[in-house]
């Protein structure tokens, strides 16, 4: 038993319920290790079919899963895992319609999104409702990763006001991953959220952006400081979605 988590930690953990955006890179290694400690619920939520460029990152998925749904491969192998956890899958796109029901029961959200305009969807929900979360992003050889509490922290709106404009920044298909990369960064989201429910808020990634590089194997940290006068955390009740 690892001293930092104890018995307590892990009935902490098997009452939590973490939420996951997208069953692709980022979301198989986290759904994958959270399974593996003991979580007691998992929300997958992803729209998509599973392709056979998706497979040399996503790690969920086999060739003979080509064209099925992605939250169903994910979840055929993690109750292959750990029968004990609850997998709930959600086979739709997450956006305006559906955010706040489907975050709603959860404890906890990883962001393992794709594009610029879910990330900012999970933020501005994830502080409407009062979830914490983990965002992180990954393209070519690079990751980075952050955790907000909502109303205490720094949120993604803090660090990035909006979306960049259609086209003026490469999404992951058109600038390509190393599936590696995928694996690092999920894993560290699924390492946050485990501490999250052990009562490890005050070494979480909060207030703080990791960012990885794969190419000179360096990591470092760079301080994110909460915006007043942030559109999505700043003091005022969000009312309705900024995206």
């Amino acid at each position: 038993m690892i001293p930092d988590l104890g018995g307590r930690g892990q009935i902490r953990l098997r009452r939590g319920k973490v939420l996951i955006i997208g069953s692709g890179g980022l979301g198989c290694p986290a759904a994958f290790y959270l399974t593996a400690a003991g979580i007691g619920t998992l929300g997958l939520v992803d729209g998509d079919r599973v392709e056979l460029s998706n497979l040399q990152r996503q790690i969920l998925h086999s060739t003979v899963d080509v064209g099925r749904e992605k939250v169903a491969s994910a979840k055929e192998k993690l109750n292959r895992l750990n029968p004990e956890v609850e997998i709930c899958n959600y086979p739709v796109r997450f956006d305006e319609k559906n955010a706040a029901e489907i975050a709603a029961p959860y404890d906890f959200i990883i962001d393992g999104s794709d594009n610029f305009a879910t990330k900012f969807l999970v933020n501005d929900i994830a502080v409407s409702l009062g979830k914490p979360f983990s965002h992180a992003g990954i393209v070519r050889l690079q990751g980075q990763t952050m955790t907000v509490i909502p109303h205490q922290s720094a949120c993604y709106r803090c660090l990035f006001k909006e979306p960049p404009a259609p086209g003026e920044i490469l999404n992951c298909q058109q600038a390509g991953i190393l599936g590696a990369i995928a694996g690092t960064i999920g894993s560290i989201q699924a390492t946050e959220a485990i501490k999250y429910f052990a009562g490890m808020e005050e070494e979480l990634l909060v207030d703080r952006l990791l960012m990885y590089d794969a190419k000179a194997m360096k990591f470092r940290i760079v301080d994110v400081k909460k915006n007043p006068r942030c559109g999505a955390c700043g003091g005022k009740t969000l009312n309705s979605l900024i995206v």
